[in-house]
């Protein structure tokens, strides 16, 4: 007997049909698969035969063969496995509706039939309904990661025998749905506030303009001024998520198995890796390609605390990255893609010691010492950072501050959506959503100069030697503070402000 049943392969963020194609003859009892299977998949042979037979059905002594098509596409991941039961079953005639066109199965066996949550079933559960799919079988423990999506009947079960008695019309199991609500205050109760952060205004604005147009931010400083603490609070001030831009994020979490026992994620993400990561645990890939901290990052902030202590061939392959939004992994059998449109927040000591420069310490590095140490810092990665700020140590009198005249995060974040707001109604046409994105045409189109700018960029230009990739970065952050305060068009201190946060590359590098 045949039979043919639909499941999905992910191949990045996008989901692959897959018919897998059983059939039963007579002959010496052989289990095979073919089809380009990975060893997961392979193994699954011993998983599906032990399920089948402690779900109460009898294992078919015969020549089983199961292909999975199309044969020229490599397959990875576990998820195959229910749908390989499902087929082996069905050719026995144990499962007696056939009706399976516009149905998929995924999900992971267990010995004793229990179908287990698997990795990556929300962006399948997408690309199933994108494909014209009308009803995906998934794990129970999967149900409010997919539920999430419409116009396709989700049916979470929690067994082998309770799916084979719901498809011989035996069991009614309803079409699971829920409501996912995004919490609008949600960045209060994650993170700690701005107003915790006394003195440091500087810093405080750097830190505003960066939020409200998604600009990469450098900051430079000794030991204990803040430089941390002012990066762990940036989530706090953030515009808030919209549905797709938390779709996107979940879909990655999914894939790397991050969601836990969370069905959405409703918050920017925060990733902070230690300065001892890997180059590929940063970019993603590994022997199954999942995505790295750039693409857990997506839509939020990745934060790298003192940054020259990281490996320098870790460091640049951020650069590529950085400039297209996206990062492609190649492999032999596929190449996979992973959106990367993060917000970099860096931080480092100026020198070894952390004290070059700090009036109230002696630094005690050799100038080639401190050299080295910058060095670190390649000119093409600093040319893609926006906005570099060096910060100063606290003083005394700003510690004794009242904290009740300090604006809080929710002040700052006031400013910060209506900003954005001005820059999603002005970019609606472009597919553009924040000003860090704009093109060199949108530059020309939306950040026009007067004559007295105009004279006070050039002056710029050939006194700190900006390339023009920096160039356009100080427009585009000019352009931000505009939006800041409401105007329309970028005027002269909106320019020297942006002007400011490229001259430290200068006095260090």
């Amino acid at each position: 007997m045949l039979s043919k049943v639909k499941t999905c392969v992910l191949q990045g963020l996008d989901g692959s049909i897959v018919e897998v194609e059983t059939d039963i003859s007579r002959g010496l009892p052989v289990f095979n698969i073919v089809g380009l299977p990975d060893i997961s998949i392979k193994e699954s042979k011993e998983r599906v035969r032990t399920a089948i037979k402690n779900s109460g059905y009898e294992f078919p002594l015969s020549r089983i063969t199961v292909n999975l098509a199309p044969a020229n596409t490599r397959k990875e991941g576990s998820q195959l496995d229910l749908s390989i039961a499902i087929g082996i079953l069905t050719a026995m005639e144990v499962v007696k509706n056939r009706a399976f066109e516009d149905t998929c199965f995924i999900g992971e066996l267990s010995l004793d039939g229990n179908i287990s949550r698997v990795d990556g079933a929300l962006p399948i559960t997408i690309s199933m309904m994108e494909q014209g799919i009308n009803r995906i079988i998934i794990p129970f423990d999967n149900k409010d990661e997919c539920s999430v999506v419409k116009n396709i009947n989700i049916i979470p079960v929690k067994n082998l025998r309770e799916l084979v008695l719901f498809l011989n019309d035996e069991l009614e199991i309803e079409s699971y749905t829920s409501s996912i609500h995004l919490q609008a205050d949600e960045n209060e109760e994650l993170f700690d506030d701005f107003s915790d952060i006394k003195g440091q205004y500087a810093l405080k604005r750097a830190m505003e303009v960066a939020a409200a147009g998604h600009h990469n931010i450098l900051i430079l400083g000794p030991p204990g001024s803040g430089k941390t603490m002012a990066a762990r609070r940036l989530p706090s001030i953030l515009p808030k998520l919209t549905f797709e831009e938390s779709l996107e994020i979940t879909k990655l979490y999914s894939i790397a198995g991050l969601l836990n026992n969370r069905s959405f994620i409703s918050s920017r993400p925060f990733r902070a890796p230690h300065h001892t990561t890997s180059a590929i645990s940063l970019i993603g890939g590994g022997r199954i390609p999942k995505p790295g901290e750039i693409s857990l990052a997506h839509h939020g902030i990745l934060f790298l605390d003192e940054l020259p202590e990281f490996s320098k061939n870790v460091i640049e392959v951020l650069r590529q990255p950085m400039e297209d939004g996206i990062v492609t992994i190649s492999r032999v059998n596929a190449t996979l893609t992973y959106p990367t449109k993060f917000m970099l927040v860096a931080s480092m000591n100026p020198c070894p010691c952390g004290y070059y420069g700090d009036p109230l310490h002696q630094c005690s590095c050799s100038q080639k010492n401190i050299d080295r140490y910058l060095g670190k810092i390649s000119a093409p990665l600093l040319d893609r950072i926006d906005i570099h700020i060096e910060v100063t140590p606290v003083s005394y009198n700003d510690l004794g501050e009242d904290t009740s005249n300090i604006e809080t995060s929710k002040e700052i974040r006031q400013r910060v959506n209506k900003a954005k707001m001005l820059q999603l109604e002005r970019y609606k046409n472009d597919n553009i959503f924040s000003n860090s994105q704009l093109t060199t045409r949108n530059i020309n189109k939306y950040c026009k100069l007067d004559l007295k700018s105009k004279r006070l960029i050039k002056e710029a230009f050939d006194k700190l030697g900006l390339s023009a990739r920096a160039y356009n970065k100080v427009l585009k952050v000019a352009r931000t503070i505009a939006d800041l305060e409401g105007k329309e068009t970028i005027e002269h201190h909106h320019l020297a402000e942006a002007i400011q946060y490229r001259s430290l590359d200068r006095k260090y590098w």
